[in-house]
């Protein structure tokens, strides 16, 4: 009779571990979507070099979520499938290391070109993305628009160069 008990204690135990175990991997397998908002981006372009304060990150990070959010209602819903169907083939291409582009070679518009956009909402869209520039351009200081407009006046020497950054 004890050895029964022992036997059912020592399988508690031993199952208690293995569960703990998997809950453990799953929780750092898929973090929430709070720590993935928390997260900092990594910055490219520009915005790496123009020495942005935490609190202006941030504020670009909402400035351009809501942008996205604005954009999406602009699509229809066979739009926003075909974006993102774009969207996952590009995450297949960078997992099959794929992803990286080639010197000279232009990145897409977001994959806007093959939507069939109407002209009303391609007005919808460079509004939003118009008044997405001017909030970000509100953002920054006289010193760090003065570096990201020295940024794109030099951005057609370094596509020829083979440096699309």
């Amino acid at each position: 009779m004890k050895l029964k008990a022992f036997s059912l204690v020592a399988g508690a135990i031993a199952l208690t571990l293995t569960a703990t175990s998997f809950a453990v991997n799953a929780q750092t397998a898929s973090p929430s979507p709070v720590l993935l908002a928390q997260t900092p981006q990594k910055e490219k372009g520009p915005w790496k070099e123009l020495g942005l304060t935490d609190a202006q990150k941030t504020q670009m990070q909402a400035i351009k979520r809501d942008s996205r959010t604005k954009m999406e209602a602009v699509f229809t819903p066979e739009q926003k499938a075909k974006l993102e169907a774009a969207k996952q083939a590009r995450q297949a291409q960078r997992q099959a290391g794929q992803g990286q582009r080639q010197p000279g070679e232009r990145r897409g518009k977001g994959g806007y070109a093959d939507l069939n956009l109407t002209e009303a909402q391609k007005t919808q869209i460079r509004q939003i993305r118009e008044s997405e520039k001017q909030q970000i351009q509100a953002l920054l200081t006289p010193e760090q628009r003065q570096k990201l407009e020295q940024f794109r006046q030099n951005a057609p020497s370094r596509r020829q160069q083979g440096n699309p950054q």
